[in-house]
């Protein structure tokens, strides 16, 4: 196969005309030609995500990476740290080998923190352990340690963080992490215990920190947390410690574009294409230890067309392997790998009770959730933000009384719950929350950070009831209930992830959105700004299973 244009060379900082050939799923040759017409195409390496959730698009791997092809992304870097919390080792092996039924790269971790932090904090479906850690990273799958959120552990050098680390740094792989406000001193000693990213940066200042501790900064957008504007100066002053990511991007965001959606909007800002480029398509592939190919001859035939190299530019075609698997001329991307999938029944057609799943939950009553409040108490409020993980804590002093379980405090302070699923028997757990601004009905699903239980905010507990006892029936999934209306979407993959493709999840993901919409929600991405509300490692003010939990001073907060 050959393929004309004017070849974009990253690591020369140079564009010539020439002809790249391919055989076998390699670069045979890259030579300059003459006789390439103007208006000919930009061959280029392709784009990485250098950091993602494939969990949090509730895609399997393979059907993400029918979506993300149209838009030039080559492979990604993936943390499956979502399914590892609900099956263990057993998930990520289940990522990894659907992984292989299509054309696409993907470089696995292993999940660092499963869970997150201790289990007194949160119940999780599983737990990985130190040994379990170091024989994933023997495998050649795995190609670094996943985001190490418990900086506290490594700062009191927790045994078993600590050995954790050290296997990663036996097998020679990177180790990502997970650190948001950590500035000086702290930041410089989480660095050298061998910490070698963040994607949690939110101010210029931190991502300056953080390189100059001799740490990557990964820029994200993703669908509720963005900080793209806040650390885009940042390439142009280091970039070659600059990478792009979505950490967590719904399907409904996914159709619309990926890696290039930021490459574009850097080149709209005036970022130099060099540099662009560079965090896009170099940097994830040496820091990572990544052989996806940079257009030299030998490399894997993973390419891309694009028409022009402004902010405007367009995909036509993307090459995987010496596969051609999108082009702009067929609107069905072809991403099977044959050699894996050929034997394999199509996947919508099987039963729900034949994926993988970790769902012990009961139907809950009224009482369950019930809540009463006199005059004179003080309550803790999680205070939410669209468009960002963090939240604030509250406190409200009740001038009333209040002891209806359905009368609120305010329009826009609505009930939060969460429920473990792993545990028959156990209990709901009931606290506040504001700035959803949901005021007539309630939402609900099975995929929380990181554990996975269920979660729920409504404007009251009738709604509230509706909805977490539809998320049981379905044993995983996601319901947005406005007065009479209910849109959902099940979830029978380990309860977060749906057997469909990106366009049938995207379009039931739209229809929850104006579900909720309707009953009052302000939020861009309320199921995702949602399942960050249980997320302990991130501050300020989370409710887990366990309790409501101040995650600066590290405590629960007593009722």
């Amino acid at each position: 196969m050959k393929y004309s244009g004017h070849i974009v060379n990253i690591l020369n900082r140079n564009i010539f005309d020439g002809e790249v050939i391919v055989e076998g799923g390699k670069i045979n040759s890259v030579h300059a030609s003459a006789a390439v017409p103007e208006n000919a195409p930009y061959i280029m390496p392709g784009f990485i995500d250098s950091h993602v959730h494939i969990e949090s698009s509730m895609m399997l791997p393979s059907a993400l990476a029918k979506v993300v092809v149209k838009s030039g992304t080559i492979g990604v870097v993936s943390d499956p740290h979502e399914i590892a919390n609900v099956l263990g080792v057993d998930g990520v092996d289940y990522m990894i080998e659907n992984g292989k039924t299509c054309m696409f790269n993907f470089c696995f971790g292993a999940p660092s923190c499963v869970p997150s932090c201790s289990t007194d904090i949160e119940t999780s479906g599983a737990v990985i352990n130190s040994t379990q850690i170091a024989e994933m990273l023997k495998r050649p799958e795995i190609g670094y340690l996943s985001e190490m959120m418990n900086f506290p552990g490594v700062f009191s050098s927790d045994p078993e963080v600590m050995a954790k680390i050290q296997a990663a740094k036996d097998c020679g792989k990177p180790i990502d992490g997970h650190a948001p406000g950590l500035l000086g001193d702290d930041r410089r000693r989480y660095a050298s215990a061998g910490i070698s990213t963040d994607h949690e940066c939110s101010s210029i200042e931190e991502a300056r920190d953080c390189i100059l501790s001799g740490m990557k900064v990964l820029i994200r957008e993703g669908s509720a947390a963005r900080n793209y504007d806040a650390l885009i100066h940042v390439l142009r002053e280091y970039p070659d410690s600059v990478m792009f990511c979505t950490d967590d991007c719904h399907p409904d965001d996914l159709v619309r574009g990926h890696i290039n959606t930021i490459v574009a909007e850097a080149l709209a800002d005036g970022y130099d294409l060099w540099d662009v480029l560079r965090a896009a398509s170099l940097n994830p592939q040496l820091h990572y230890n990544l052989d996806w190919g940079l257009l030299r001859e030998g490399d894997p035939a993973n390419f891309i067309l694009v028409d022009n190299l402004s902010h405007d530019f367009k995909v036509l075609t993307t090459v995987i392997n010496g596969e051609e698997v999108y082009s702009i001329n067929n609107t069905t991307p072809e991403t099977s790998n044959s050699k894996s999938s050929k034997d394999t029944p199509a996947i919508n057609s099987a039963p729900a009770e034949t994926y993988p799943n970790h769902f012990l939950a009961k139907p809950i009553s009224a009482s369950d959730i019930a809540t009463v409040i006199n005059a004179g108490d003080t309550i803790h409020v999680i205070r939410a933000f669209d468009g960002s993980l963090l939240t604030e804590k509250e406190s409200l002093t009740v001038l009333d009384d209040v002891t209806s379980t359905n009368e609120w405090l305010s329009s826009d302070i609505q009930k939060i719950v969460v429920y473990n699923r792993y545990t028959e028997g156990a209990k709901p757990v009931v606290a506040y929350i504001r700035g959803f601004g949901i005021t007539n009905g309630a939402i609900a699903g099975s995929v929380a950070h990181d554990c996975h239980n269920i979660v729920a905010i409504g404007s009251s507990d009738e709604y509230l009831l509706r909805a977490i006892n539809r998320i049981v029936e379905m044993k995983g999934g996601q319901v947005a209930i406005c007065e009479d209306e209910q849109t959902e979407i099940p979830l029978p993959v380990a309860g977060i992830l749906s057997p469909l493709d990106a366009e049938e999840i995207a379009h039931r993901t739209l229809y929850l959105h104006e579900t909720a919409r309707r009953a009052g929600c302000t939020f861009n991405s309320p199921f995702i700004t949602m399942a960050f509300m249980s997320l302990p490692v991130i501050p300020k003010l989370k409710l887990t299973d366990r309790g409501l939990f101040d995650c600066s001073s590290w405590q629960f907060l007593e009722k």
